[in-house]
């Protein structure tokens, strides 16, 4: 299962925010059933923020949310996301770029 939450912040309070969103991060990594995540900020509009994780299942992400440290610690930053549906199935399994060559002959070219 995949989550996007995205945040609009202006960019005199970016420092500030990306201390906070960094500090939701590390407790959501800590519950049962956290796969992967990142913190990402758009290249386009620089106000536009956004946290990316990956869970076993929906239901290891709500209990996640549910922890006594996350309600604390990371749900009212998590609050502030744009309203937005932000809970996602997976549809197709993650690809490397070691495996692009198996699916589009493209593994070893430049992205950027």
């Amino acid at each position: 299962m995949l989550v996007v939450s995205r945040f609009r912040v202006p960019e005199g309070e970016a420092e500030e925010f990306r201390e906070r969103l960094e500090a939701a991060h590390a407790l959501l990594a800590a519950r049962p059933g956290y796969a992967e995540g990142e913190v990402g900020r758009n290249l386009d509009d620089p106000e536009l923020w956004a946290l990316v994780t990956r869970w076993e299942s929906v239901g290891a992400y709500r209990r996640a949310l549910s922890a006594y440290g996350v309600k604390v610690g990371a749900v009212p930053l998590l609050s502030n996301a744009i309203d937005e549906p932000s809970a996602y199935e997976a549809v197709l399994p993650g690809v490397g770029l070691d495996q692009l060559d198996r699916r589009t002959g493209d593994a070893g070219r430049s992205l950027g």
